[in-house]
């Protein structure tokens, strides 16, 4: 069962933060790998900087939010395209 609610706050993380970065991910599948990678991603950062979010499902998705926004900038700015030239 805990796998399962892993899952789905993975899900809702990664959408959550595809809305905010205004990402076009791949979908459902992508929402979710992209959360729980934030999660691991949200629970370094947190611990690096001494904070905490509350205890629950909502500092959980809270975290995982933050992890995978920051997954999102990186692969903005590692995947950046070039222009072309002409």
């Amino acid at each position: 069962m805990d796998i399962l609610v892993s899952v789905l706050i993975g899900a809702i993380a990664g959408w959550l933060a595809g809305v905010i970065m205004r990402s076009k991910s791949t979908g459902l599948l992508m929402n979710i790998v992209l959360g729980i990678l934030g999660s691991f991603v949200g629970n370094w950062i947190f611990r690096l900087l001494d904070l905490s979010a509350s205890a629950g499902w909502k500092g959980v998705l809270i975290t995982s939010t933050v992890g995978a926004i920051v997954l999102i900038a990186g692969a903005r700015i590692l995947f950046k395209k070039k222009p072309r030239k002409r």
